[in-house]
């Protein structure tokens, strides 16, 4: 009973959030929507799902894997993967590699309420496409010291907060949780400043690290 509450509980919380009023999304938004529209994923793709961390990569070259494909949009939010979600899970792809939330975190939303919503968008893929493999893969850190991220300013904890609470969450739904904070994290917790031009979003060598973490997965 344990696990399911908790699951329950984070779609609720998730399930107040997203029938509120809608909230406006960008132009580059639903531009790239709409392309994925017009694109199908089928039970072969490995999809990477996700905001502009997953948006500024190109996975197929960078993996060496065809089938990987880039559903990833700049700015996106928990609201934002949950109104195009379905278009991704309706093909049953093979694989999904989940990351969101910290667009989030720059709307002042709570890392509780940002956690449970993450949560229930991954517990709606568990649901509706159980043969998919999901991988959850926790917030990166930030780097403040660039200055170009006002509303990230001072919440670094923020972050660190949610991947605790989704951790365990992500782990009772039987997905996969891939903890990559501490592969990008300098000695004070900050994003390395080696691997990043702006404190939020990587260079070619971050995601040189991130392929490293993904390896033991993609052969699974």
């Amino acid at each position: 009973m344990k696990k399911i509450s908790k699951i329950m509980l984070a779609a609720a919380f998730a399930a107040a959030a997203f029938t509120s009023e809608a909230r406006e999304m960008t132009e580059f938004y639903y531009q790239r929507a709409s392309l994925f529209e017009q694109l199908p994923v089928d039970s072969t793709a490995v999809v990477f799902l996700g905001n502009s961390l997953t948006n500024g990569c190109e996975w197929h070259e960078l993996l060496g894997m065809p089938n990987a494909i880039n559903r990833g949009i700049s700015g996106d939010i928990a609201e934002g993967i949950d109104l195009r979600l379905d278009r991704v899970i309706a093909g049953h792809p093979a694989k999904i590699f989940f990351l969101c939330g910290v667009n989030d975190v720059s709307h002042d939303l709570t890392a509780d309420s940002i956690a449970s919503a993450v949560g229930a968008i991954a517990q709606k893929i568990r649901t509706e496409t159980p043969q998919t493999k999901l991988y959850v893969q926790s917030l990166l850190p930030i780097n403040n010291s660039f200055n170009r991220y006002k509303k990230l300013a001072g919440k670094e904890q923020t972050i660190r907060d949610i991947n605790t609470l989704l951790k365990p969450m992500v782990e009772e739904m039987g997905a996969t949780w891939i903890d990559l904070y501490p592969h990008f994290a300098d000695e004070d917790g900050n994003l390395r400043k080696e691997i990043t031009n702006d404190g939020l979003h990587l260079l070619g060598d971050g995601y040189l690290i991130w392929r490293e973490q993904l390896i033991p997965y993609l052969a699974e």
